[in-house]
């Protein structure tokens, strides 16, 4: 097992996890919830054709190694 975490590895790690989170309150709390489910999805498909992810400019940044995918 690699105990080297990088910058694509969290940032995957971290938006499915909010996206998971945020269905499951939208199914037991309020629908409201899909709405940050949505603007993640959206972060991501962004993040694919422009190559840039906020996250993983603020992991950068916090020292954390980069992964192939956000490379600067």
């Amino acid at each position: 097992m690699n105990k080297h975490i990088n910058v694509d590895r969290l940032v995957l790690a971290c938006t499915g996890t909010v996206i998971v989170v945020s269905i499951l309150l939208g199914i037991l709390v309020h629908p409201y919830w899909y709405a940050l489910a949505a603007f993640l999805g959206a972060d991501l498909a962004q993040a694919s054709v422009t190559g840039y992810c906020p996250l993983a400019a603020m992991l950068r940044k916090a020292g954390v190694q980069a992964g192939a995918a956000f490379r600067d």
